[in-house]
């Protein structure tokens, strides 16, 4: 048996029954999305709403990007960390950021609601789990700034952390009230489903091979047809540099590898307690995640992430990180020694130097970009929707202003990829530096 699983897409995955067609000969519409994701699916369904008629075209079946593969945390986590945000941006703006991220998750929970989406969501908040000493005086700095600027961001002492029964390796932290944890799969599956509802026109299997602008129109050419539009939106987050050769100035992508243990037994569940079953990552510089599902089984991962020169898409079997994967599930849940880890996966972020996400069109106002969400996709991929939507209508936005900012552009590489190896080193080495300290009897 191979020791390590590996699954091309995700568990929360099956190729769609009704999988549509992809584009053949010419077609036209109001406005064109590239991506059929949380951002494309969410934008389609507001422009529809708008009476405009939509073509979305995705490069393989919707949701089998990050949408389909991510872990499940729905958060309202914005930016590097509440004291670094405020550094950078002082009170005013860091509240108004914390609302962005706090809209974003409630926009989310009332679309679920709305479009009666059965996605296994429960809510309940997430916690970020403090190990070591270190983590303690940034969990401590960031309850403080979010008491300063409205968050519902709570420290949680030893004493609160026993009384939640969370799992032993937590020994204090943080609850991000909001939110919850859900299942991607179900809910991108969910979104699709309404988009055909209304009756947006779906390519499947349509790779996009290049852009122009025409005039007032801007043309879509596929390796079987063609597409023409008023108004098009880039909705491909990580895969923007990689398949539309576009934004790698702005975002790079990073391979983000999890994992799934098989069921537990109620036995083996009494040992690890984990009452309320909240989502946790931990305060690592890189962190960890776990959470239950409802299956009886504990998702993980995170934690090693590849990046590859010239922002291409790093290969997803990644033996060496499942490794450090299967290693740190052990030492977070010794009790749980025997329980197998049955399968890992992964997929792709869309990360920005600032940590924040990027939305802006370009110099005409015709081609709209939407991605960036720095792994908090579920919230801000869902609310990018309405956000999208209103910079095709030419509708003032307020969180499209507040996200407005200059930012220095990544390098070209290869001082792309020194620079990330380069942060990504000196994160590792940090958080490696507390795991040693852990590991010691």
């Amino acid at each position: 048996m191979n020791a390590f699983p590996f699954r091309e897409l995700s568990p929360w995955l099956s190729e769609p029954e009704d999988r549509q067609p992809l584009l053949l000969g010419h077609t036209r519409a109001d406005v064109a999305i590239v991506g059929g994701g949380y951002t494309g699916l969410s934008t389609a369904l507001a422009l529809r709403e708008s009476g405009l008629s939509v073509a979305l075209v995705e490069q393989d079946f919707c949701g089998s990007g990050a949408s389909g593969r991510n872990a499940g945390h729905l958060t309202p986590t914005i930016g590097k960390d509440l004291p670094t945000l405020l550094r950078h941006f002082g009170e005013q703006r860091t509240g108004d950021l914390v609302g962005f991220a706090e809209e974003a998750v409630k926009h989310t929970e009332k679309k679920i609601v709305r479009l009666s989406l059965d996605c296994d969501y429960r809510p309940g908040g997430n916690v970020i789990a403090g190990l070591h000493a270190r983590h303690r005086p940034p969990l401590e700095r960031a309850a403080r700034v979010a008491e300063m600027v409205g968050a519902p961001f709570h420290f949680l002492d030893e004493a609160d952390v026993r009384s939640r029964d969370l799992p032993q390796f937590v020994k204090f932290g943080a609850i991000e009230a909001s939110g919850g944890h859900l299942h991607p799969g179900k809910y991108v599956q969910g979104l699709r489903r309404a988009v055909l509802q209304a009756g947006v026109e779906l390519f499947e299997d349509t790779s996009v091979a290049s852009i122009e602008r025409k005039g007032s129109r801007v043309h879509l050419r596929t390796a079987s047809g063609s597409l023409d539009c008023e108004k098009l939106v880039l909705a491909t987050n990580a895969y923007t540099p990689s398949t539309l050769g576009r934004m790698a100035h702005r975002v790079f992508p990073l391979r983000v590898s999890l994992f799934r243990t098989r069921p537990l037994s109620a036995a083996e569940w009494d040992r690890v307690g984990w009452a309320r079953r909240e989502g946790i990552y931990t305060a690592h510089e890189s962190l960890e995640n776990f959470r239950p599902l409802p299956d009886g089984r504990i998702l993980g991962g995170s934690k090693v992430v590849q990046y590859a020169f010239g922002s291409k898409l790093a290969p997803g079997s990644q033996p060496s990180a499942f490794q450090t994967l299967t290693d740190l599930f052990r030492k977070r849940f010794p009790e749980l020694r025997d329980v197998a880890i049955e399968d890992f996966w992964g997929g792709w972020i869309a990360m920005t130097l600032d940590f924040l996400p990027f939305f802006g069109a370009d110099k005409s106002d015709r081609i709209v970009h939407a991605m960036g969400y720095n792994g908090h996709g579920i919230a801000q991929a869902t609310f990018a929707g309405s956000m999208a939507a209103d910079l095709v209508m030419g509708r003032r936005n307020r969180w499209v202003e507040l996200l407005r900012r200059h930012s220095l552009p990544l390098p070209p590489e290869p001082f792309r990829w020194l620079g990330v190896k380069a942060l990504l080193g000196y994160l590792g080495r940090i958080d490696a530096k507390v795991d040693r300290d852990l590991s010691r009897p």
